[in-house]
């Protein structure tokens, strides 16, 4: 049993930083996530690309970001449970909640924020026949542990940021890396584009356009994939084969929470906390929907923060938070390290 302060589900831009508000308040955190990375969307989809509209950046790549946030909660030690997904929540007769992950973890919270951006993200899967049966026996969806390719021949497929960096970065762990596209253009940073061009050119990376995977072929475990390239099909020998076509959000077994819910996001009071209908649950950032609501990180950053001083009266019922700026209470961690301006002193002019 996780035991913690705040239980926030999501560990995208919303959701790190409302490790950060927490922990000026001494609220500990745990951080619980299906993807197998923090940083959500940002991470998972386009970590290379450029955000404009950050207070204080003119431009920020995404992957940036999530290592700044990272940087900036890690003196509050928060928890982090990734690549398992809430699944049930049971309510305590003290108020506090249980929640349980898909593959049976348990987390025992004061509050729960609900910062799962537009839901636990699914990977979209090729219409393949039996692609199922091969799923942990050769395919995979997300690379968690990359030396698990490690001297392995390895497909994948896809156009975009994902299918082009992780096929870079495989190009030199394993074996064989075929990169398998329907179109020959691919949508990405030029930079990955050229890298690839480049690993092609020099015979690290093979690659097959436009072809579509059409078929798996196998015992117990992935053997070979089916290609159809330019109307005529081959067999390709592979160890794994990973597709890249992005993620599909999904609300998942939060939508069976008791929640009010419209239009695949929660329904919260904006005029005070961004609290749900249930009393100790939060939804901030993209999950969730009231009048006005606009779907950007730095409203979900607003959201963070008036979230946690709700949930600061809820753990410490009738105590009085002063609220004081970072520039002059400054910054202490659970760490034991301490961030603050220079002090000023007084000393004469002569």
């Amino acid at each position: 049993m996780v035991k913690t302060d705040i239980l926030i589900i999501g560990a995208g831009p919303t959701g790190l930083f409302a490790v950060f508000e927490a922990g000026l308040l001494k609220l500990k955190c745990h951080i619980l996530d299906a993807l197998p990375q923090a940083g959500g969307q940002l991470s998972e989809l386009y970590p290379k690309k450029p955000i404009y509209d950050i207070p204080g950046f003119p431009e920020v790549l995404a992957g940036d970001l999530v290592d700044n946030l990272m940087e900036q909660i890690k003196q509050f030690e928060p928890g982090f449970t990734l690549g398992e997904r809430a699944e049930t929540i049971e309510k305590q007769e003290d108020g506090s909640f249980i929640v349980t992950s898909n593959k049976g973890k348990r987390f025992h919270a004061s509050v729960v924020a609900i910062a799962g951006g537009l839901g636990s993200f699914e990977p979209r899967k090729p219409l393949i026949e039996d692609i199922e049966f091969y799923e942990d026996k050769g395919i995979k969806y997300f690379i968690k542990n990359p030396e698990k390719f490690r001297d392995k021949r390895v497909v994948i497929a896809g156009g975009g940021d994902s299918a082009l960096d992780w096929s870079i970065f495989l190009s030199n762990i394993a074996s064989e890396v075929t990169l398998i596209h329907r179109r020959n253009e691919f949508r990405g940073a030029l930079d990955s584009v050229e890298k690839v061009q480049e690993l092609k050119n020099s015979g690290k990376i093979r690659m097959i356009t436009p072809a579509e995977v059409v078929g798996l072929n196998g015992a117990e475990h992935l053997e070979s994939i089916d290609i159809e390239e330019n109307g005529a099909h081959r067999t390709i020998p592979t160890d794994y084969f990973i597709p890249l076509f992005g993620l599909t959000p999904k609300l998942g077994p939060i939508g069976d929470w008791g929640l009010d819910i419209e239009k695949n996001a929660i329904k919260v009071n904006n005029a005070l906390d961004y609290q749900t209908n249930i009393p100790g649950i939060f939804a901030i950032g993209d999950v969730n929907t009231y009048p006005g609501k606009l779907k950007l990180i730095l409203c979900g950053f607003h959201e963070a923060t008036l979230m946690c001083q709700a949930a600061y009266q809820i753990i410490n019922p009738g105590k009085k938070y002063v609220l004081k700026y970072t520039t002059v209470s400054g910054v202490d961690g659970f760490d034991g390290t301490r961030k603050e301006a220079p002090k000023a002193v007084v000393k004469a002019i002569v």
